[in-house]
């Protein structure tokens, strides 16, 4: 039986990347992957401190399904992180292109 604070991920041939686009397409969850790109791993909570519980996990909750982070639980906390290595792995350097772009854009504003 699985638990009830497991998560499922999709393998990495599973990855795909309209999904992977289609998450990136959010500018809440483009901010969520960008601060897990400086961060690296945090409790989900940080990636939306403001945010309603419910939303939030909406937004984890895509990002997880299109294979962009693990998410796993430790404790009461939701910790978060993105499958860099899975995603150069599946799609040499689209990551660091996003984010590149994310930069770009906001240097622009």
């Amino acid at each position: 039986m699985v638990s009830p604070r497991a998560y499922e991920h999709p393998d990495t041939d599973d990855i795909a990347i309209p999904r992977v686009l289609f998450a990136l397409s959010e500018p809440l969850r483009l901010n969520m992957v960008r601060m897990l790109a400086e961060r690296g791993e945090v409790d989900s909570i940080d990636l939306g401190p403001e945010l309603p519980r419910s939303t939030l996990t909406h937004h984890t909750s895509l990002l997880r399904e299109s294979g962009l982070v693990l998410v796993r639980a430790e404790g009461r906390k939701c910790m978060i992180q993105l499958r860099t290595g899975d995603l150069e792995q599946r799609f040499p350097g689209l990551l660091h292109t996003v984010l590149a772009g994310y930069e770009s854009d906001e240097a622009d504003a």
